[in-house]
């Protein structure tokens, strides 16, 4: 409307400029009609006054006066023809500029009718938006509460199973020994309790599953409200950032390491993470396991309710160069308490014992965070370690090709070169290229100001199929077996 106003006003004032000109070219018109008469009659007298002296003056006065009038009609004449002309371009013209002035005031009309519907829109989507982060963190504190209620639940059943082993030694002696009626009635109320506590915790179980799926699917929408409300603002995403989202109940922690973990030595031959959880251990760190069929070595676990995970990646500052040989990616390298790459050979022990799902956390430079979870399946050293990925959910599109065989490849290593071009080469680090151009999590750690396109593509980077790439400040993948009760 300001834009219409400001263009009505300039033609206004346009129109005005045009009116003086031509009322200064009118005065200048009359200003001639004026003088020419005289200055003809000046010039009569004064060719007159050379006549011979035989004519008379009545003859001389005559024939001036009808040279006076032909002369003043033939210029009237000319004047009429050139104001008609005049007055005929100048409404042609004053035509067009109302013409253009209408053009105006109506597009800039239908302009102020769009930014009205798309302001209206996009208060709706913010509402809305608001509304679904409320019931987010609703849903985030009643899932806190019943993981609470649920590790209760857990050392209850620990402590139960403690009295159920007791109770096996006793039924082992009574077997023996017949029982007494009342020892026989205590044993079958024990027994009843217990079955009745597993039947909570698996009811309650299934209610966490449910709580699951729920804030994945609250996730999803608050993404898409997001991606909305942007596009509509046009704003400009910052180029190494994700979308910031509220983090929901299954959202990534990333602890602070602690610098003073110590290895845990265990007594009996632990196959992962996992493992160590189901015995007893509470504590994020570094531990020793020994999966089935190999040596054992040491692994950082990540405790978190319920479960454990085992890592095999981490990047949080850029300390540790990930342009590695192949044979440093197999053995793995770094320090389990800061940076490090477990190995490939050992990730291949551990998950041959079972089907595992294989989770990357990923946090941008503003400190936003999101994950996604994978069913894979990695082949063994005689395959190059192949990974063949389904993905299961995420906050985060997918970046990695599905069903797929995904070849790892280093600098010194690269069995699949295309186009000889060298992807690991190209853009540091090892991992499972294919046609360099998804993601590479084991690449350059690059700052967002970096200067130069190609540095930003040898960073950390999350690269969608369909969108652009996001810069990362750390990474995180881990393992955790598909089955709870797998090594328990």
């Amino acid at each position: 409307t300001q834009n219409s106003h400001t263009a009505k006003t300039v033609g206004r004032k346009s129109l005005c400029i045009l009116t003086n000109q031509r009322a200064e070219n009118m005065k200048v018109i009359l200003g001639f009609l004026l003088i020419a008469p005289l200055a003809l009659s000046a010039s009569a007298e004064k060719d007159y006054s050379s006549f011979d002296s035989a004519a008379s003056p009545e003859t001389k006065s005559r024939f001036a006066m009808l040279d006076d009038v032909r002369i003043l009609a033939n210029g009237l004449l000319q004047l009429g023809h050139g104001l008609k002309d005049f007055v005929h371009k100048t409404k042609g013209q004053m035509n067009d500029i109302f013409q253009k002035l209408y053009i105006f005031d109506k597009s800039f009309y239908e302009l102020s009718l769009q930014t009205s519907e798309i302001k209206e829109e996009e208060e709706q989507l913010r509402q809305t938006t608001a509304r679904l982060q409320i019931n987010n963190e609703e849903i985030k504190n009643l899932s806190q509460e019943m993981n609470s209620k649920i590790e209760d639940l857990i050392q209850n059943k620990i402590q139960l199973q403690e009295k159920v082993w007791g109770l096996e030694d006793k039924v082992t002696k009574l077997a023996i020994i017949q029982p007494s009626a009342q020892e026989t009635k205590e044993i079958s109320s024990l027994k009843a309790f217990v079955e009745q506590q597993d039947n909570h915790i698996k009811q309650l179980l299934r209610i966490v599953e449910d709580q699951h799926v729920q804030l994945d699917r609250q996730h999803n929408q608050i993404m898409e409200l997001e991606d909305k409300l942007n596009h509509i603002e046009l704003q400009e995403l910052a180029e190494n950032s994700f979308t910031e989202e509220q983090t929901g109940p299954e959202a990534i922690s990333f602890p602070v390491r602690n610098a003073t973990a110590v290895t845990y030595q265990s007594d009996g031959a632990a196959p992962d993470c996992t493992a160590l959880y189901n015995s007893g251990v509470r504590s994020s760190g570094v531990y020793t396991i020994k999966p089935n069929g190999s040596e054992s070595f040491d692994v950082y676990c990540e405790m978190r309710f319920g479960s454990s995970w085992t890592v095999i990646q981490n990047r949080v500052d850029g300390s540790l160069d990930f342009n590695q040989t192949w044979d440093a990616y197999t053995n793995g390298f770094g320090d389990l308490n800061e940076e490090f790459w477990l190995g490939l050979n050992k990730t291949y022990s551990i998950t041959k014992q079972g089907d595992y799902v294989l989770r990357i956390e990923l946090q941008d430079w503003k400190d936003n965070r999101r994950y996604i979870d994978y069913a894979f399946r990695l082949g063994g050293p005689e395959t190059d370690y192949t990974l063949q990925l389904s993905r299961i959910s995420g906050s985060i599109p997918n970046a990695l090709p599905e069903q797929t065989e995904l070849r790892f490849s280093t600098a010194d290593h690269d069995m699949d070169t295309k186009n000889d071009f060298n992807c690991p080469e190209n853009y540091l680090g090892g991992w499972w290229h294919t046609e360099c151009e998804e993601t590479n999590l084991n690449g350059k750690y690059v700052a967002p100001r970096s200067k130069g396109r190609l540095d930003r593509r040898r960073g950390l980077y999350w690269k969608p199929k369909r969108g652009r790439y996001y810069l990362l400040k750390s990474t995180k993948i881990m393992l955790h077996p598909t089955d709870l009760k797998s090594f328990d």
